[in-house]
């Protein structure tokens, strides 16, 4: 009974998944489609929106957290996967997505990596590339980035026997956070040049703003 028992227990415990997203972050729509897209392919998964809430199981995907997982939340699972954009270790840090496009880059690189209790240093075990044709505004660029944190968390889960994890390699370097204060324009900079700067903004929390004469003014952006 006991073997049976340890059996029962393994097999189940490979089918279980847990998707961690610990603030009211703007995945969250994505995750609950990786969740309904988890369980209709048999797996016994749930969204938890605490770190203490993860279960123990296969995998735990860690999508959009802001707060770095303790050593013993990891321990839980077999695997504990992050969704980073950005060519790793080149760009680890903050908002990788959004600095890239302040850069001018249409093909932002997406990774799937293990998360360790370095912040962004683990294997890397799925890479793929998110395309922007340069228009895109706030919600437009989130919905894809979305759509591929989608596509790469089931590539991972479906195509698992066939993956190999890879070390990172390379110099590192750092996004560091951005604050409310990155949205302030320079009036005396053309709206051209700083376009990319108004596609990254976000009109209702963090939107874009100006100062003339001591006079704070809000811009907000929308496509015609």
């Amino acid at each position: 009974m006991a073997k049976e028992w340890r059996e029962w227990s393994g097999k189940f415990m490979s089918k279980r998944i847990t998707i961690l997203v610990d603030n009211d972050s703007w995945i969250l729509p994505y995750a609950e489609k990786l969740n309904n897209a988890l369980c209709d392919l048999g797996y016994s998964s749930c969204i938890v929106r605490d770190h203490d809430l993860v279960k123990e199981g296969w995998v735990n995907f860690m999508l959009g957290c802001v707060n770095i997982t303790p050593t013993y939340v990891l321990n839980r699972n077999k695997h504990n996967l992050v969704v980073h954009e950005s060519a790793l270790p080149q760009g680890k840090g903050f908002a990788p997505m959004t600095w890239q496009i302040l850069e001018g880059k249409t093909q932002i690189p997406i990774c799937l990596i293990e998360a360790c209790e370095k912040v962004d240093a683990g294997n890397i075990w799925i890479t793929d590339f998110i395309a922007l044709d340069g228009t895109e505004l706030s919600d437009e660029w989130r919905k894809k980035q979305g759509e591929k944190t989608l596509q790469i968390c089931l590539r991972f889960v479906n195509e698992y026997e066939g993956l190999t994890s890879l070390a990172q390699s390379g110099e590192a370097t750092f996004y560091k956070r951005r604050s409310q204060n990155d949205s302030e324009l320079d009036v005396n900079k053309s709206i051209k040049d700083q376009f990319n700067l108004l596609r990254v903004v976000d009109n209702d929390r963090y939107p874009g703003y100006f100062y003339i004469n001591d006079q704070k003014y809000i811009l907000k952006i929308e496509k015609a």
